[in-house]
């Protein structure tokens, strides 16, 4: 089996693919899954550097974050809804091969007419801006929202999931061109690199001297962005892809009557895991209500290419979801 079998910690620019494999052994509630697409994250650059929170044993296979089928010869355990064929996406250690095992438990079935590259980018992010914004900001129609980031994997979606509750959305980016992309694949109602000084003032003036109701954060911009927030708003920390950990300044967050929360996703399932139907059941129904579509990146990968791809991602050079094409789909090629 082709794998990017991991046995000593190096950057992925380092690291080679392996072409013999060993087959994944299915643990008692897992089944055995055929890859179609994995979707590339951060986090797996430095899961191969072993610099992140959640380091598997060696030897392990990288990626986290996938859609296929499940196979012909997998087991099925008990209570699991699934069987062989079913599409399925999900979550589980080792997505960067032809085969995976994984918790039957983390696996959704992939919605009608969607793709496996469309569905392997959405087991993550989209839960992730769901709740940040629904549950945890409680947004309201409306109201302005500030997204950083907003090409990026999570922030994309939260301008969609933003646009479909209501809310008036400010997106931000680096560059021109992920500043249309907010705006064409997001549908953001206004745009604003914020490399650029003076961006906040910006904020205030579009929304009438009053400042947004709620900031999105994944880069690490919650303390610029205090700046512009509105009494009483609400700053989602969602992470630091720009890598720096902030200090805020606590008094603007007394004087302004600010809250500041943070969104955990993939804690739910250990702590609040009575919260996760309902979070998947808001989405579908923005999935089947046309209001969401997942974006994938222009161009995907191979599997043997993986490492361009995780170079493309650490560069910044894409947006959306960025995908590897680990098989064709027959049903897709069809068309």
């Amino acid at each position: 089996m082709k794998a990017w079998q991991i046995t000593s910690y190096a950057h992925p620019s380092k690291l080679n693919i392996t072409l013999d494999a060993p087959e994944p052994k299915p643990g008692p509630d897992e089944v055995i899954v055929e890859v179609y697409s994995a979707a590339l994250n951060f986090f797996d650059i430095l899961q191969a550097q072993g610099k992140y929170q959640s380091q598997p044993p060696f030897p392990f296979v990288l990626g986290a974050e996938f859609a296929g089928r499940i196979a012909a010869n997998s087991p099925i355990p008990e209570g699991s809804p699934f069987k062989p064929g079913d599409r399925v996406f999900g979550s589980a250690q080792g997505t960067y091969a032809e085969r995976v095992a994984a918790d039957w438990r983390r696996l959704v079935r992939i919605p009608p007419g969607m793709t496996y590259d469309q569905a392997a980018g959405l087991y993550v992010t989209y839960p992730t801006s769901y709740e940040a914004l629904v549950g945890r900001a409680e947004l309201k129609p409306g109201e302005w929202v500030l997204i950083h980031a907003g090409a990026g994997g999570v922030g994309l979606c939260a301008v969609q999931i933003a646009k479909a509750k209501g809310a008036k959305v400010i997106a931000t980016a680096g560059s021109k061109e992920k500043l249309e992309v907010a705006k064409k694949y997001g549908g953001a109602d206004e745009v604003l690199n914020y490399r650029e000084a003076g961006w906040q003032k910006e904020v205030l003036r579009i929304t009438g001297g009053k400042g947004v109701d709620v900031i999105y954060d994944p880069v690490g911009l919650i303390r610029d962005s205090l700046k512009c927030i509105a009494w009483k708003g609400r700053a989602i920390v969602v992470g630091f892809v720009g890598g720096k950990i902030e200090s805020l300044p606590l008094n603007l967050v007394l004087l302004k009557n600010i809250s500041i929360v943070g969104i955990h996703w993939g804690a739910y399932s250990k702590f609040d895991q009575k919260e996760i139907p309902g979070v998947w059941k808001g989405l579908f129904e923005l999935i089947d209500a046309k209001k969401l579509t997942p974006v994938v990146y222009q161009r995907t990968w191979s599997l043997e290419d993986l490492p361009k791809g995780l170079h493309a991602l650490e560069s910044r050079e894409t947006y959306g979801k960025a995908i590897i094409s680990v098989r064709e789909d027959p049903e897709q090629a069809k068309l």
